[in-house]
Formats: C-alpha cells, structure tokens, sequence
C-alpha cells in the first residue's frame, strides 16, 4: 500500500486506467485526469471551492432541457467550442469556408422550403434575401447542396424561446440548384443576449461579460463526398461584432447587407452574398460542436 500526496496521487489515478482497452479513449482520460489534477494543485483547490464546482456542473445538468442545452452553452461560453472548431478546420485537406458554433439552437426536422421562401412566419420587418453559391475549392458548384439555416427573428428571439417548442420558425432547409445557387428570404436578425437565467448566465454576470451575440445566420451545409459545413454569418455593423461572447465571429465571415443589390435573386430587396466553400470530405467525421437538444436530453 502506498500513502499518497498530492503529487503521487496523480500517478495512482493513471495507473489504474492503464487497463482501458480503447486506445483513444484511454488517451483523452489520461491527459483529463493530468490536467485537472494539475489545475486543482496550481490554485491550492479547497474542498469547499471544489463542491461549489460540483454544485454549479449539478445545476447547469438540471438546467438542461429537449429545447435547451446548458453544457453547450457553457462550452460555448469558456470558449472551448471555438477550439475544438479551431482544431478541426485544420485537419481539412483543402481549403473550405471557416466553421463557427452550430450553438444549442439547432434543431432537426426543420420544415424543407423552396428556393425563395421567407424563413420568418410574421417578418414584421424588411425582408432581406441571403444568397450566393456552394462551392468546391477551384469555384466549381456543387450541385443540389443541403443548406440548412437558422436564426433569431427580430425581436432577438430563437423560436425556442418565443413560441411553443412545437412551432418552428425563422428556420428552414434549402437545396441548391444544379450550378450551386442557393437564396431565401429573411429578416435582419438582432443580436441577443445568451440567455442570462440559468447557471452559465451567471457565471458570465459575474465575471462582468456582457453576454452579448453579434446579429447572425446560422448555416450546416452539406453534400455528398464533401465535408459537412458548420458555420454562420455576422453582420459588420452589430455594436459587439468585435467582442462576442461565445467567441464565434470571424473575420471571413462577416457581412453587410447591399440595400440596392443589382444581383439580388429578388429585384428590389436588400441582398446579403455569400459563397460557401466546401472541402472534399476525409475520413474525421461531420465535426459538430453541438447537436439538436433533444438529442442529447430526450423528452420523457
């Protein structure tokens, strides 16, 4: 039997999940267990700090709900759904469009729209058309591609969060043309806060953040033979375009909208162009960070 320290306690704990047999598995527990173990000796961790932790993680599991995600937020806020994006764009084999954070917004099974359809059920704003192209790496279409898009509607509300979680709205999937042409009606979305009510909200409260999102699109793009595309729009002149809170917005993908667009697909309404850019697909998966609510805490 061996007394253990701090330091030596490490090494027990690595010993014992030697034994486990998937090999990638057994890689990421060992360095999870290296740097926690790590985290709690740098900040002389109390017991009493370290069951706050265990009370606040509790909390954010007990916040989460079909239609709401708190562990993506809360990932998405510590800024760990950024890197793992991060790292993802560079295991592609050729230049693609950046990804940015799918969020805990997303949701399956939104209604399937033609070419041209208002995404919004009550605009109660200017109408403005999203449009543009899907793209290989050389310029070349992609024919027929799954656009998928979502947002909040002008009010700064996901459909979530305004209506009954049965209703869909300010979402819809899309199919390209044969020359890679997509377009939709929208309105302009508002920036929003995340929401503020739950643990992850104040955790941000307290750490004086604004908490604040840029105005933005979100978009999952995918066909086949080509990396699925998780990514969104910002538009240049939101007030916190340069300091979002969840940490998605990139210089390549921000955006202004042409109020007297001569190429717009729709004469006469403000365009917003944007061509997508996929990479062929490799053999590391789709990549997500984030997935539907409902598929990770299914209705009882």
């Amino acid at each position: 039997m061996q007394d253990l320290d701090e330091f030596t306690v490490t090494d027990a704990v690595l010993e014992q999940m030697a034994r486990t047999t998937d090999p990638r598995l057994r890689q990421i527990m060992e360095a999870g267990v290296r740097h926690l173990h790590a985290f709690a000796r740098e900040v002389n961790l109390t017991p009493a700090e370290w069951l706050e932790g265990i009370k606040f993680l509790t909390a954010v599991g007990h916040a989460s709900t079909p239609i709401r995600q708190e562990f993506i937020l809360l990932s998405d806020v510590l800024g760990v759904s950024a890197l793992v994006n991060a790292l993802h764009d560079k295991t592609a084999t050729e230049p693609a469009t950046q990804t940015s954070l799918l969020g805990p917004f997303y949701r399956d099974g939104a209604p399937e729209l033609p070419s041209g359809a208002q995404i919004v059920r009550e605009p109660g704003a200017k109408e403005i058309v999203q449009y543009g192209r899907v793209i290989d790496r050389d310029g070349n279409p992609i024919p027929h591609a799954t656009v998928q898009v979502w947002q909040t509607d002008a009010h700064g509300l996901y459909d979530l969060q305004a209506n009954d979680p049965e209703t869909m709205d300010a979402r819809g999937n899309f199919r390209a043309d044969a020359l890679g042409n997509y377009y939709f009606r929208t309105v302009r979305p508002l920036g929003y806060s995340i929401p503020m009510d739950g643990p992850v909200g104040k955790l941000v409260h307290t750490q004086a953040r604004h908490g604040m999102r840029p105005s933005h699109i979100h978009f999952l793009i995918g066909a086949p033979g080509f990396r699925e595309l998780v990514t969104a729009l910002y538009f240049a002149d939101d007030a916190n375009i340069d300091s979002d809170t969840v940490f998605g917005v990139s210089s390549s993908l921000v955006v202004t909208i042409n109020p007297k667009d001569p190429a717009c697909p729709i004469p006469g309404l403000p365009g917003v162009r944007y061509d997508f850019q996929l990479a062929h697909a490799s053999a590391d998966g789709e990549g997500r960070v984030g997935a539907d609510p409902a598929s990770i805490v299914p209705a009882h």
